[in-house]
Parts: structure tokens; sequence; C-alpha cells
């Protein structure tokens, strides 16, 4: 008997569709998805700040930021992360409401456990 656990993929429509209804957050990487962790204050404090300081720079244009619980899209790693910050400043983004998939900066808070 084998001590290898199943692995079950699942496609991003199901992913998506599966996220809408989630009461926590998962990523996705080609077809296996993984349940986010918390975060602790410091975590949190750092990712504000900086999400913060990034939406003053950008007000006015057609750039905008995001935090912890806005989906970006990895087209390339056939993905969906919640990046801690990320700014985007395509048109394409902007009318769509629940992924992103154009990012310029993605800024992800890291700690010595991580």
């Amino acid at each position: 008997m084998s001590n290898v656990a199943a692995v079950s993929f699942i496609t991003v429509d199901d992913y998506l569709a599966g996220e809408a209804r989630s009461p926590i957050k998962h990523e996705y990487v080609a077809g296996e998805v993984f349940a986010m962790a918390g975060a602790s204050e410091e975590h949190v404090t750092i990712a504000l700040n900086v999400a913060a300081m990034l939406r003053a720079h950008v007000r006015g244009g057609p750039c905008r930021v995001y935090v912890a619980d806005m989906k970006l899209r990895v087209e390339r790693a056939r993905a969906f992360f919640y990046p801690d910050v990320f700014v985007t400043c395509e048109a394409a983004d902007a009318a769509e409401v629940t992924v992103k998939a154009r990012t310029r900066v993605v800024i992800e808070v890291l700690s010595e456990s991580t």
C-alpha cells in the first residue's frame, strides 16, 4: 500500500465558483487548491501602510491599488493568488470585478517564519 496522498485537480471554473461561495480564501496553482493562512498584526499593518502610500501615489491616474482580498490571475503559472498588495493600470482590469490579471507591481509581506 502506498503512503502517497491522492491529489485531485480541479478546473479554473470550478475553483472560481467554489471561491465565490467559500468563507475562507484559497490560492490555485495548476489545478491544486491551497487554503490561505491568517496574518499577524504586524503583517497586515505593513501591507496597509504600503497600500496607503501606493494609493496616494497613483491617485488621479488610471492605476488602482488592491489588497489581500482581490485575486490576481497569473496566466503563465495557471494560478490565482491573493497578493498582499498589487497595482494595475489597465482598463480591462478595472472592468473586471473579481479577478485582475495585468499588474505593474506586486508586493508580498514576508516574515521570518515564511
